[in-house]
Order: structure tokens, then sequence, then C-alpha cells
């Protein structure tokens, strides 16, 4: 099996993510678009994963490779592989699928709560009723057409959505580890003005290994979800 990610900056990575792919059996292949925006055919590709990053999918005439990484997402979500999106990377699935991203309301940075929604189609993802999860974005997006909202926050009415069974898309970050959170910290610390949704650095490091244990079990049940065999 084959899992191939979309990576936009050195510092967000798989995470929690690349464990279980490995504890899968799957062979994992990136683009780094960084470094090299060479993206791969979709011949025996399994899995796409689309990870975060501080640029804008409307950043068009600064990151010129978002074009062709859009046209990617939506090239692999019409062939009906498995496709997951982590905040930019749900931005992404969203821009790439003709939905607005844009600025929101309010940055949500730290670990704050999400609530689940009851999807429509009862064969969806479910998110329970509440979760803390690892945020850091300043945009939102609507959803795209056909697209079901599986969780919102009070900061952010689309925080997770699915289209059809094989493409789920979360604002938030359930990969986390406290290194990752981390290096996030280290790179991106100016985005920490403090507003109602902003925590201190401290605040966000202080998370306990049993806050990281919850979010990265949860995006394991994401993966397995997306890559159970359809019948």
């Amino acid at each position: 099996m084959h899992a191939h990610y979309l990576q936009h900056v050195p510092f967000e990575g798989l995470g929690s993510i690349e464990p279980w792919l490995e504890a899968a059996g799957y062979r994992i292949t990136s683009t780094r678009f960084f470094e090299d925006g060479a993206l791969p055919s979709l011949d025996g590709l399994d899995l796409l994963v689309v990870m975060g990053g501080p640029m804008s999918v409307n950043d068009t005439a600064e990151f010129p490779w978002l074009v062709e990484e859009k046209a990617f997402i939506r090239e692999v979500i019409a062939s009906g592989r498995p496709v997951l999106g982590v905040c930019l990377g749900a931005q992404l699935i969203a821009s790439a699928l003709g939905a607005r991203v844009y600025q929101n309301g309010e940055k949500e940075i730290g670990w704050h709560p999400i609530q689940g929604t009851a999807p429509s189609d009862a064969a969806c993802f479910g998110f329970q009723l509440s979760a803390q999860v690892f945020h850091w974005h300043g945009e939102t997006f609507d959803l795209p057409s056909d697209a079901m909202r599986l969780a919102s926050s009070e900061a952010c009415e689309n925080q997770a959505f699915q289209i059809g069974s094989s493409v789920i898309g979360l604002q938030f970050h359930l990969e986390t580890t406290p290194s990752s959170a981390r290096a996030i910290v280290a790179n991106c610390r100016d985005e920490l003005v403090p507003s109602r949704y902003v925590q201190t650095e401290d605040t966000i490091l202080a998370a306990e290994a049993e806050r990281y244990d919850a979010i990265n079990w949860l995006m394991g049940e994401v993966l397995a979800y997306l890559t159970r065999p359809k019948s």
C-alpha cells in the first residue's frame, strides 16, 4: 500500500500519522513544496494526506505551486481514492472543489474544544460530542458542495467535513505530538497575540501527555475509517 503526503513547510510534517501508516504497512512518500514540487502518479496511490502550513490557499502569486497542488487534489478526489486534509490541507480540499477560503472572525490557536455534529448520513465518521484538540489557524472555509459538517467550535463553524466515503478535512490538528507542537510554536510564535481564542506559548506547551495521546488516538480512528475496505 502506498500513502503520499503533501508538505508545505519543514515544521509541519506527519506527526502521529507517520507511525500509524508504518504500523498499517504503508510505503510512505512525499512532495515537499519548499524543496521540490514534483507530484506522484496516481498509479498505485492508495491514500493522499495534505498537511498544514502558514500560507493561505489564496497566496498563488507568492506560491504558484498551489495551483498545481489544488488540481492534483481535485484529481485524486475524482478518482475515489481516500484523501485527508489537515488545517491548510482541509482548506486546500475546499478550495480545490470551488468553495471559498477566507479570514475567520477569530484566530484559533492552542487547545480548544470542538463539538461533533450529527451528519445526515449515518455512515459518516462521527466525532464525539466534545473533544479538546489542537488548533492553529486564522482562516476558515465554506463547505464544498455535497460536504457534510462533522464538527464545529465556538470560534469556527466549519471545523471538519466529509465528502462521500473517502474525503475528510480537519481544520484542527489531531496529528500533533509534543515535538511538533514545539516546532510550530518556535516557527510561528509571532502569531501568539493574546485574544479570546489564542493561548500563550506556556499554556500551549504545558499540555500533558494524555492530551496528545487522546488526539493521536482520534487521528488513528479517522485514518482507519478512510482506509477501511469499501464494500
